[in-house]
């Protein structure tokens, strides 16, 4: 990488502006601030992001087993919430102790949510709830609106957190939410019809994650298309 294109990254990782206007956003973002001012030393940044991946993993693997041991299920939601305090309070304790690599922790944690989330959806893809391609329809969905994130921190200086009302922590809730539901029963009834739960589920988050990453991708190449109009040349 050139200089000039390191500096523009680092300067647009510095002045991206977070943007998370999803339901839980205030009270989590009052939660992870009292949790980062009182965590003790020996907790720092790196640990919790492996305690993210780590759970995630976990999940993934507790779905897999869950297919002969249903009762596994309630590990499933303890790993969920491990992952949500690993993966959401790494960043802020940085902020708060003021040791902040934005580059670094950019590329580590995003990363760590990319192998985490194909460790999950492959758990799910083998737990029996749902069928496997069901499972690979969300994972393609979620790393394609994960891509164009990523990319638009970089051209736009626009970090978006969520996506509407809906961001990582409220697709934990709900995913915890049907997780328990599993130990019910794994089927629902849809016109009269016996589905499984997460068939139906999975396929409407795919088709929503899919049309958010169509729809944010429009938006922003018309914005880029402006901010960058073709320069004019000589006759």
């Amino acid at each position: 990488m050139s200089t000039l294109a390191s500096t523009r990254t680092r300067s647009s990782l510095h002045n991206a502006t977070r943007i998370n206007r999803s339901l839980t956003a205030s009270i989590e973002k009052r939660a992870l601030q009292w949790l980062a001012v009182r965590a003790p030393l020996w907790v720092t940044s790196d640990r919790l992001t492996l305690l993210g991946l780590a759970a995630q993993i976990a999940c993934g693997a507790l779905f897999a087993l869950a297919r002969f041991r249903r009762d596994l299920l309630y590990g499933v939601v303890i790993c969920l919430a491990l992952n949500w305090l690993g993966d959401s309070l790494d960043g802020t304790l940085a902020r708060v102790r003021r040791i902040e690599r934005p580059r670094y922790g950019f590329y580590v944690d995003h990363m760590v949510d990319v192998f985490g989330s194909v460790a999950m959806m492959l758990g799910l893809g083998f737990s029996g709830f749902l069928h496997f391609p069901v499972a690979m329809a969300m994972l393609l969905a979620f790393l394609i609106l994960a891509a164009e994130s990523y990319l638009a921190t970089y051209t736009l200086s626009s970090f978006q957190l969520s996506q509407g009302l809906f961001g990582p922590t409220e697709i934990r809730i709900v995913l915890a939410i049907g997780t328990l539901a599993l130990l019910r029963s794994p089927y629902a009834t849809l016109f009269g019809h016996r589905v499984l739960l997460f068939d139906f589920g999975g396929a409407i988050a795919a088709a929503i994650m899919l049309a958010m990453a169509v729809s944010v991708t429009l938006r922003h190449t018309a914005q880029l298309y402006r901010e960058e109009p073709l320069p004019r040349t000589r006759a």
